[in-house]
């Protein structure tokens, strides 16, 4: 069989199963679950999206392509859901935006899920507010720990900090050269407070990770699944299918503007 270049649209083979995930208030928000089709995963990826306000969703390009590409790649579980009132293709989860307040059961409810279904070594992969939801929420006896993308530690407190320290489990944080909001070296000194944190800086990389998926999916891999061959494949010699991505950039285009992240900012102090 012929070897495919794998493209930002490329659908590699993957058990695919649309979820509904319960919140402890009573919200239905959408999911899916992406599993590797020949084995049994090796790690579990819990993917908490960037700000719905500014166009973040379950199928952020860096989240859908690792739903996409690693079961396949890398046996990883990819869990990916909607926090209430965020929209994608896959629907609209119920419920209204709060600001990281009522997202603790949005957090809850993919995790309780992820635990049920008997998903191994699971990881929370925050991005931007997904950070912030990781730290102020993700702190489960299950979660193995967190891999932070574009952390600007604006709704999550010192507090939140220091009880991630005290747990002793990794973080990860991945830090783009030129972030918006917090770039690499203020990131090391507000994870400072966390002795056991890896402060990962991204030469050249922005906010939003646009050119650089393939780049955080090794990055992510090689923490949460060491036994995993690195650089990832970029050729798929398999069946592949191909996404249309129109609706989801379509959707987007108010997240690659420069506008101001809504919350409070932590002061470094």
């Amino acid at each position: 069989m012929t070897a495919h270049k794998i493209r930002a649209n490329s659908v590699l083979p993957a058990t695919r199963t649309p979820l509904t995930l319960t919140t402890a208030d009573g919200l239905s928000l959408v999911a899916e679950l992406a599993v590797p089709v020949d084995r049994e995963p090796v790690a579990t990826l819990i993917c908490l999206h960037p700000l719905p306000t500014h166009g973040g969703m379950m199928d952020s390009h860096v989240y859908r392509k690792a739903a996409f590409r690693l079961p396949a790649l890398a046996g990883i579980a990819v869990l990916r859901f909607n926090t209430r009132g965020t929209w994608s293709e896959q629907g609209t989860s119920e419920g209204a935006f709060d600001g990281g307040v009522g997202e603790r059961y949005d957090v809850a409810a993919a995790i309780e899920y992820a635990e049920f279904a008997d998903l191994p070594d699971i990881w929370l992969l925050g991005w931007s507010f997904g950070t912030d939801l990781a730290l102020m929420h993700g702190l489960d006896p299950v979660v193995a720990g967190a891999v932070l993308l574009s952390p600007p530690l604006r709704f999550s407190a010192p507090e939140h900090l220091a009880a991630w320290a005290a747990s002793g489990k990794p973080v990860h944080a991945f830090v783009p050269e030129h972030d918006d909001y917090l770039q690499p070296p203020q990131a090391v000194a507000r994870f400072a407070a966390v002795p056991q944190a890896e402060v990962v800086p991204f030469a050249g990389a922005k906010h939003l990770w646009v050119g650089d998926a393939e780049r955080v999916l090794d990055e992510i891999v090689r923490r949460v699944a060491p036994g995993v061959a690195l650089p990832l494949p970029t050729e798929w010699d398999g069946p592949v299918q191909h996404a249309d991505t129109s609706a989801y950039s379509a959707h987007n285009l108010a997240a690659y503007r420069d506008v101001p992240v809504p919350g409070p900012a932590q002061t470094s102090g």
